[in-house]
């Protein structure tokens, strides 16, 4: 993450703190003028074009922030950033906002890495489990899987990584067995 995009990030928090807004509500206006902005190559063009005046500008992310539902403090935050050219770093100051947000709100991110697929119910017990490693905090989980795990999962909780998965396991019995014939 880039010093730039954690300044922006910031700034955002700050104003969604200082006027009371809802934390949730706002990224997810973000997010969505994210994907809109993704999605078409003629908003990127204009909102992007150093060429078209700024009150054009200004007027196309009206226009979109009426139709996204958007909050003034939000429409005034892409105001700024696609005055300062900064609109294709959107994603990252969203990631760095998404990691503020989360510490305010006392919100973990957890990778959990599995074998194979988990139900939900299999889900539900494990992120559980993942709280309490979290210290209580709730959690945030994305599920990746690798084969080579065999079974069990792998953790990680901010830089913490706890490795329950049968791989380790007997990669850990091999170094007791190692040991012992020595």
């Amino acid at each position: 993450m880039a010093i730039v995009d954690l300044r922006y990030a910031r700034a955002f928090a700050a104003v969604v703190s200082d006027q009371k807004l809802d934390v949730v509500a706002a990224q997810g206006q973000l997010n969505d003028f994210a994907d809109t902005l993704e999605a078409s190559t003629d908003l990127r063009e204009v909102l992007q074009d150093p060429s078209i005046p700024e009150p054009q500008k200004l007027k196309v992310l009206d226009a979109i922030a009426s139709r996204l539902g958007m909050s003034p403090a939000t429409r005034n935050f892409l105001a700024v950033i696609t005055h300062h050219q900064r609109l294709h770093e959107l994603r990252e100051i969203l990631g760095a906002y998404l990691a503020l947000a989360d510490e305010s709100t006392g919100v973990a991110e957890a990778e959990i890495v599995t074998a194979r697929p988990l139900d939900d119910g299999n889900r539900k017990l494990l992120e559980q489990q993942v709280t309490k490693l979290a210290g209580g905090q709730h959690v945030r989980a994305t599920y990746r899987e690798d084969a080579s795990l065999l079974g069990g999962a792998v953790v990680r909780i901010g830089s913490t990584v706890y490795d329950g998965s049968v791989r380790a396991q007997l990669q850990q019995l091999k170094q007791r067995l190692i040991a012992a014939r020595a």
